[in-house]
């Protein structure tokens, strides 16, 4: 890879990052699709390795706003999830791969433009959790299925119980890819490259929060995910 595409995935990732610490969810969504596309190096296992830091500060961070009692059945879906998703991993070509996060991220990108948000109950928070599973190990990008049900609440409780979500399904997405054989060192190096800029990004993140205009902040994942998703969907039909 040359030194631009480092310049360009360093500044991709920090301010995917920083996004994520200001609304609760962007990172994933961001980041894959368009790392994606500058190298297939660069997504999505990297991305699962330098979330864990992330969520781990965003949850610490705002830990007396975090939803204790709505987590329990998410976390429970995530597991036959993730295991969905690496049968998926198993039998899915890198081509199907890129449109499946194409689709993944362009109706993540179509639910928060409408504003839509589910009732949580138990049956949504565990397929919410499985959808998330699933999505989390193909892709990395876990996050859309969790934030639908949580889209109406306040932004630290937004924020922080994402955060504990995320932590929990990282970890297990990077453990079922790695036991599917879908993790390399050369993955490590990558995120090794990549976690100041996210480290950076939660730094930004913290002085900017009570600041920002969250819709303005949607906007803008919405305008980036979308042309991201339409660029990955074209590449796969293109093949």
């Amino acid at each position: 890879m040359s030194v631009l595409i480092w310049a360009l995935a360093i500044a991709i990732t920090a301010a995917a990052a920083t996004v994520q610490g200001t609304v609760g969810v962007g990172f994933a969504m961001l980041s894959v699709p368009l790392l994606s596309l500058l190298h297939p190096e660069l997504a999505p296992e990297p991305q699962l390795l330098v979330a864990l830091p992330l969520t781990i500060g965003m949850a610490f961070r705002e830990r007396r706003a975090i939803d204790l009692r709505g987590i329990g059945w998410i976390l429970v879906g995530r597991l036959p999830g993730a295991f969905l998703g690496v049968f998926l991993l198993g039998v899915a070509t890198a081509r199907v791969l890129d449109a499946f996060i194409g689709i993944v991220v362009l109706g993540a990108v179509i639910i928060i433009g409408t504003g839509f948000h589910l009732k949580r109950t138990r049956m949504t928070k565990t397929l919410a959790g499985v959808a998330s599973g699933t999505t989390g190990v193909v892709s990395s990008i876990g996050g859309p299925p969790i934030a639908l049900i949580y889209s109406s609440e306040e932004s630290d409780t937004i924020r922080s119980t994402l955060a504990v979500i995320f932590t929990f399904g990282v970890t297990t997405s990077a453990f079922f890819r790695w036991l599917s054989g879908n993790f390399t060192m050369r993955d490590v190096e990558v995120a090794a490259v990549l976690l100041p800029a996210v480290l950076a990004g939660l730094y930004i993140s913290v002085r900017i929060k009570d600041k920002v205009s969250r819709e303005r902040v949607r906007a803008a994942i919405i305008i980036v995910c979308g042309i991201a998703a339409a660029a990955l969907l074209l590449r796969a039909v293109a093949g």
